[in-house]
This record gives structure tokens, C-alpha cells and sequence, in this order.
């Protein structure tokens, strides 16, 4: 992270390398291929281009690319939503830099806090795009209660992840998980590629995790919008919960996370379990409040 050119680059030849071209409508013509995938000069003719000019693209070289371009090379390179989002992040931040970059959220205000509250039957938080989990509900801490046990604040989903063995016992589709956790990562890095948290985050998940360098590297990007998470909990066991992902758009950059059971469901049974035991455990599952401020001494 940092090096927009290296990003752009081996984004690129990523995408490059997995289209066949039978894939593309290209025919196969005998004798062995080079490449896995397309070649240079195929992208750039199935695009539009000229051989030269995409290979300085492909080199990192996306500043002044037009819309149009960007979206003939999303559409011959196959991305889906999420990658073709990424494609344009990384072509601005191939740009210019903006005067004035917006600063990630690290709060939430009081209102949202509230209507986080209001959520009584369904675990409910908010989170930022370095997946720092900045508010919750009551049931949300008791569910995530593995991942709040971490002393560090605000929590950070990933980095529990990657770092915290119990995360394999608490997700059950953790190889998923890793999965999709790095590549949102990587979606926000293209979005705030100057964020000096994430880039501290990323950088701390490289130096300490293998298996995060592996799913940094593959380059993948996702959106995280809708799906079902198969957690182990401690206390209440198995639960497949539908997980419904909405930004805020009174709070841009600041998504809020709610997960639901089906009625009459095992897992509705266990929810309902897991909010009498937060209610009994309230002052526990509660976040310590910030230390106050040292009083001068004059």
C-alpha cells in the first residue's frame, strides 16, 4: 500500500491473467501460450486501445485516463462491481492529489448511537472502512464479545481475524472470512489509499500474519453488502445469522451492520438465549469509558 503505480499494475495484470481467451471470444489458435491469460495486445484491442498506450497503462500509468477508456477496461477485463469501483479509486488516486483528502471517522454521533439502541432484538453496530467497530448495541457487543475482549480501541474486526487464534473457532467459514476481510481492505485502500490508520493496520497484519500477506497479494476486491455469517459462540453456540450491510448517508464512509435470524429458527432461539445473557451481563459487555484528561499542574 502506497505505491499507487505497483497497485495499478499488478491489479491489471491480475485481471489480465485470469481471462482466457476463449473467455474474451478470442479464438484459440494452436502452439503453446506465454501467458495464462490474455495478452497485452489482445486487452488493448478488445478494449479500444493502442498496444503501446495500454501497456503504459498496465505499467501504472492511469492518470488522465478517460471514463471511457477505464470502462472499456472493465468491461474486456471482465471485473464485476466491486473491482471496476476499485479501477476508478486507483485511477484518481493516480492523479492529482485532492487539496484536501476526507479524514476516515473514527465516532459516530449521538444520534446514531441511539438508533443503534433502538435496535433491541437484533445485534447492530457501526463501522469504519478500516473496519474499526466505532458503535454498537447491546446484543452486537454480547455477540462479538470474543472480539471486544480485545483490549485496543476502537475494535477492529480484521485485525481480530488475522491475529487472534480464537477467530477461527468463533467464524465458521474462516478461510471465507480472511477472504473477504482483505478484500474489503483492499476496496478502502483504493477508496483512501493516504489513510495513515489503514496504512499503519495493513502494514501491522503483513509483519504479523502469513495468511494475510497471501490474500493481500491476490489483489481480489469486495463489496460487502448482503450474505449469512456462521458464528460459534461462546456462551449460546452455533448461529446463521442474514447480515444486511447499509451506509450511512448522513455519516459517508461509516456503514452500519445488522444481523437477523429467520423466525422460529435455531438460530432465533439462540439470539433470544444470547439477550437474556446480556442482560444480565450489561455492566460487563459495557465499553469502558475514556480515561479523562490529567489535570495540569500549575
Amino acid at each position: 500500500m502506497g505505491d499507487v503505480r505497483a497497485d495499478i499494475r499488478e491489479f491489471l495484470s491480475s485481471r489480465r491473467a485470469r481471462i482466457t481467451p476463449d473467455q474474451a471470444g478470442l479464438p484459440a489458435y494452436g502452439g503453446n501460450r506465454r501467458v495464462p491469460g490474455l495478452r497485452r495486445e489482445e486487452v488493448a484491442m478488445l478494449a479500444g486501445v493502442s498496444v503501446d498506450y495500454y501497456v503504459r497503462l498496465e505499467r501504472g500509468d492511469l492518470a488522465g485516463a478517460s471514463e471511457s477508456v477505464l470502462d472499456s477496461l472493465a468491461r474486456t477485463l471482465q471485473l464485476d462491481d466491486a473491482e471496476r469501483e476499485y479501477l476508478f479509486d486507483l485511477a484518481r488516486a493516480a492523479g492529482p492529489a485532492p487539496r484536501r483528502a476526507p479524514k476516515p471517522k473514527t465516532s459516530v454521533r449521538p444520534a446514531v448511537q441511539q438508533v443503534l439502541d433502538a435496535i433491541g432484538d437484533a445485534p447492530a453496530w457501526v463501522r469504519n472502512g478500516r473496519h474499526d467497530i466505532l458503535a454498537a448495541n447491546r446484543l452486537a457487543r454480547a455477540l462479538y464479545s470474543p472480539v471486544f475482549d480485545d483490549p485496543r480501541r476502537p475494535v477492529n474486526t480484521t485485525r481480530f481475524a488475522y491475529l487472534n487464534p480464537a477467530a477461527r473457532e468463533f467464524w465458521r467459514d474462516y478461510d471465507q472470512i480472511t477472504h473477504d476481510a482483505a478484500a474489503m481492505l483492499r476496496l478502502e485502500a483504493g477508496r483512501n489509499p493516504h489513510d495513515p490508520e489503514l496504512i499503519t493496520l495493513v502494514g501491522e497484519l503483513s509483519t504479523q500474519s502469513e495468511l494475510f500477506r497471501e490474500r493481500w497479494a491476490s489483489r481480489d476486491v469486495k463489496f460487502h453488502r448482503s450474505g449469512l455469517k456462521r458464528l460459534h459462540h461462546p456462551v449460546v453456540g452455533d448461529l446463521d445469522l442474514n447480515y444486511e450491510s447499509m451506509d450511512l448517508p448522513s455519516e459517508p464512509g461509516l456503514v452500519l451492520n445488522v444481523y437477523t435470524a429467520p423466525a422460529d429458527s435455531a438460530s432465533a432461539d439462540a439470539l433470544k438465549l444470547l439477550a437474556s445473557w446480556a442482560a444480565t451481563n450489561a455492566e460487563a459487555l459495557a465499553d469502558p469509558a475514556p480515561a479523562a484528561p490529567a489535570t495540569p499542574v500549575e
